[in-house]
């Protein structure tokens, strides 16, 4: 599973100002069509791929970029809340939104794939506004050698939802897998820093960086800034508001430089601290600062998975939190430790993990319920079902806990460990 937090950014770039409706079509009788408009609007996204039957005028009406426009400008406060699970290589297939409030499931287009390359993991996903974007990881690359180590990309690509369709972005200055991405609020903006690639098997080979880039949206263009202090690959990154207008974009966690065992065998080299730049009017650029270990030797080896609640109740400042195990921690900047904040109440079973998301201010904690297989099935080795989701949903402010189930459309089980997860709002 990706690294970064997965928390839905509320920036956006500017939407199409104006609202274009073929009066031609009529898509409620008796009524004009802005009224119409306004109403048939207020459905969840989910339940739109299933109204387009209905009649042509609906069909057009809702695959037309009018309607995310629309929720956009007159419902930003009701947008349904989504998340959007990549499974596996996007370009191969299909990403997935699911609408936890109505247990509805919707496929998006497979991204656009090359015929020289495959297998993409490591990439980070990330929303602004109406748009989702896939940027960097690691793939393999059959003009490349060796041909089983996995390169990292450089490509970026955004699916617009009010098209219905993926665009190939500039790519980033360096390549790059398993980085810190964070959208900058209300600007615009996009950050990765450090990341890398490595090798498939063999965990700690592989690059590590520590260059830093800023994209912009509207610009389509990506900008070097000051470099991280060192390498640091597998990291998380999320901003911290300080003053009215400045932000730190914080860089936690993750892996350096490996060292070996007898001389033989790699181990990751994990990193205890995080280090923060702070960015002057919305601008990098600033100098990096390192923030002391956040841990003791011995109470544990690396950080589990982080997700981040933007301006938690906390005046302001993110809400961080880390999965580790079946525990949830909560990060205290104060005293720059990790606090403990609650229990998974389902355990995951021994061969399995947890994915671990922020969707509308509460973690959710899901894991794989596997089915179980009948005698046609067991002899047929090759066929696995994928299971049934169970989701674990905390409120961090009422220190409460539900939960749901559903049944995914996937055709293989869900690897937590590779899946990439991340929210939007539509």
């Amino acid at each position: 599973m990706s690294q970064s937090p997965s928390s839905s950014s509320s920036s956006s770039p500017q939407l199409s100002p104006p609202l274009e409706i073929d009066e031609s079509l009529t898509l409620i009788p008796g009524l004009p069509n802005d009224v119409a408009t306004l109403i048939i609007s207020f459905v969840p996204y989910s339940h739109h791929g299933r109204l387009k039957s209905t009649c042509k005028s609906w069909r057009l009406f809702l695959s037309s970029k009018t309607l995310i426009t629309l929720r956009h400008i007159h419902h930003r406060r009701k947008l349904s809340h989504l998340l959007c699970i990549f499974p596996q290589d996007p370009s191969l297939v299909s990403p997935y939104l699911f609408d936890p409030n109505n247990l509805a499931w919707s496929a998006l287009r497979p991204m656009p794939c090359s015929p020289y390359v495959y297998g993409l993991c490591n990439f980070t996903s990330i929303s602004v506004g109406p748009y989702l974007y896939v940027i960097g990881g690691s793939l393999f690359d059959t003009r490349s050698f060796p041909m089983d180590r996995p390169s990292p990309s450089s490509s970026a690509f955004r699916f617009d939802f009010r098209t219905s369709s993926w665009e190939r972005l500039a790519p980033m200055l360096s390549p790059r897998g398993s980085f810190a991405c964070a959208a900058l609020p209300n600007s615009g903006q996009i950050l990765v820093a450090g990341g890398g690639s490595r090798h498939s098997l063999f965990a700690a080979a592989g690059s590590r960086m520590n260059s830093v880039e800023r994209y912009d949206i509207v610009k389509d263009e990506w900008v070097a800034l000051d470099g991280l202090p060192s390498f640091r690959a597998g990291c998380v990154g999320f901003f911290v508001k300080n003053g009215e207008e400045e932000r730190e974009f914080w860089v936690m966690g993750g892996y350096g430089e490996a060292r070996t065992i007898s001389g033989v065998f790699p181990v990751d080299e994990y990193y205890r601290d995080a280090v923060v730049m702070e960015l002057k009017n919305g601008n990098g650029g600033g100098n990096w600062r390192e923030v002391g270990d956040m841990w003791d030797d011995g109470e544990r080896t690396r950080l589990g998975k982080i997700v981040v609640i933007e301006d938690d109740e906390d005046r302001g400042r993110p809400g961080v939190y880390m999965l580790d195990g079946n525990d949830i921690l909560r990060y205290d900047m104060a005293s720059n430790r990790w606090c403990e904040e609650s229990h998974v109440p389902r355990k995951a079973p021994s061969d399995s993990s947890f994915g671990f998301v922020v969707l509308d201010g509460e973690l959710h904690v899901i894991s794989l319920l596997k089915a179980v297989r009948s005698a046609e099935t067991r002899r047929l080795r090759h066929h696995k079902k994928p299971g049934t989701l169970y989701i674990q949903i905390y409120n961090p402010k009422r220190k409460s806990w539900r939960s749901l189930i559903t049944k995914p459309p996937f055709q293989d089980p869900l690897d937590f460990n590779t899946a990439v997860i991340c929210t939007i709002r539509l």
